[in-house]
């Protein structure tokens, strides 16, 4: 599978399980910007300082210098068949810079109707102990610990609605531009993990 996979999907979707999935499948690393950015500030490189400037002054670091950090990344032994890049890009322009340093081979896109998001992520509940996650109606907790579970403050339905809305709003562009350019791939998450996974799996057999 030579070339870079590009997965998005809304805040509850399952993304994290599924990338797992996929790093385990395809053998890519899994990158995230959050991540490039903290270890180019740590190793002290250029471009990190460039960037460090940027994150203590409280303001986006721009464009030009992420794209730069995923080109540096792309040179990496283990990236030399490509990379999940996880939550990258999030707009047009970045996807354009991206299509310059990356060759992208498949866009699989996670989609939930929100009033399930909502229903996932409202639900949610943490065991402060342990830092498991349970769930009121999916996963509950056992009944001797439920006392002390606890519903995480950003986890109510008017956040999570604002934070759907802002999804939509950025990424319903760029799903259109990678659909435009036959890359991207629709994926029903609104399913199983295993069903998620499989339909994955075969999208990214069947976009070779």
């Amino acid at each position: 599978m030579s070339g870079s996979v590009v997965l998005f999907g809304p805040p509850g979707a399952g993304k994290g399980t599924q990338a797992g999935r996929i790093v385990a499948r395809t053998g890519k690393p899994q990158i995230s910007t959050g991540d490039m950015l903290r270890a180019a500030v740590a190793a002290g490189s250029e471009l990190g300082m460039e960037a460090k400037g940027y994150m203590d002054a409280g303001v986006l670091v721009p464009d030009v210098i992420i794209i730069g950090l995923i080109a540096e990344r792309l040179q990496d032994d283990d990236a030399s068949s490509g990379v999940l890049f996880d939550g990258y890009p999030r707009t047009i322009p970045q996807a354009e810079a991206l299509s310059q340093v990356a060759e992208v081979y498949a866009v699989i896109s996670i989609e939930v109707p929100d009033d399930a998001v909502v229903e996932r992520i409202v639900g949610r509940r943490m065991d402060p102990e342990t830092g498991d996650i349970y769930h009121v109606a999916f996963n509950p907790a056992p009944s001797g610990i439920s006392s002390r579970l606890i519903q995480r403050e950003d986890d109510n339905e008017q956040t999570v609605r604002k934070r759907l809305s802002a999804y939509h709003q950025q990424t319903a562009p760029l799903a259109d531009w990678y659909a435009q350019r036959g890359l991207l791939v629709r994926i029903d998450g609104d399913r199983s993990i295993d069903e998620v996974g499989m339909a994955i799996e075969e999208a990214l057999s069947g976009a070779l």
